[in-house]
């Protein structure tokens, strides 16, 4: 089959030698995060981080989760690939996109009792046909040998709400305040258990904290959370 169809790259479609990567041309343009970030929110940050390892907005407006990574910054290729899985039906990019994030938050995922993604409301989900956070979090369940700890539907999305985008940090958290709870057959799950939230993009982290106090409400003694790519400070609304 690969000689009929040689590997491309997700990309730019140009030919590599092996599947789930990405051409060298691409790849220097991925932004991989590293170096000094924060600890909740994985921003990357120069002189910007306390002695606790927490920037500045997170100590102002700390997250109801405990530690947070993410693989990539969103921009460039990280930005083009993103758009691709979530819009362009592009399910070949989520584990290509699992080893950067196990490789991102190894310990997280090791960790964890339950993976489970950002849920998705059910009209939304019948328009896309699938939730990307959920392939995301399939992903890196099954690329960590741990398929038995993915909770698909673990939380449940009770309404309807507006997009995100555009929205500032305020806004984004009224949208999905009250949104998100846990689904009646894992309740018994959750009191004691480790829980990992997974996500395509991160940008104040609105709707995944909204997401992690509903877990620590019904009883997880540990949520964190991990994001294939992370939106810069500078990007944010403000």
């Amino acid at each position: 089959m690969e000689f009929i169809y040689p590997p491309q790259c997700p990309s730019c479609r140009s030919e590599i030698e092996a599947a789930n990567g990405v051409c060298p041309d691409c790849w220097r343009d991925i932004a991989f995060l590293s170096g000094d970030l924060c600890k909740f929110c994985n921003a990357p940050l120069k002189g910007d981080l306390g002695p606790d390892g927490i920037c500045d907005a997170c100590v102002h407006h700390p997250p109801a989760w405990d530690r947070g990574a993410a693989a990539v910054l969103y921009e460039g290729v990280g930005r083009k690939l993103v758009l691709a899985l979530k819009h362009g039906d592009r399910l070949d990019i989520s584990p290509l996109a699992a080893g950067w994030m196990h490789r991102a938050g190894a310990d997280l995922i090791t960790s964890a009792d339950l993976i489970t993604p950002a849920p998705m409301h059910w009209l939304r989900l019948a328009k896309r046909r699938f939730n990307q956070a959920g392939e995301l979090a399939r992903s890196v369940a099954t690329h960590a040998g741990r398929p038995h700890a993915f909770a698909p539907d673990l939380l449940m999305r009770k309404r309807a709400t507006a997009t995100q985008d555009g929205k500032t940090r305020v806004e984004r958290m009224d949208n999905v305040l009250g949104v998100f709870s846990v689904a009646p057959k894992w309740e018994g799950s959750v009191p004691g258990g480790k829980i990992l939230l997974v996500d395509d993009v991160m940008t104040t982290g609105a709707t995944l904290s909204e997401c992690a106090e509903v877990c620590r409400q019904a009883g997880a003694a540990e949520v964190n959370v991990l994001v294939m790519a992370r939106v810069a400070r500078a990007d944010w609304s403000s």
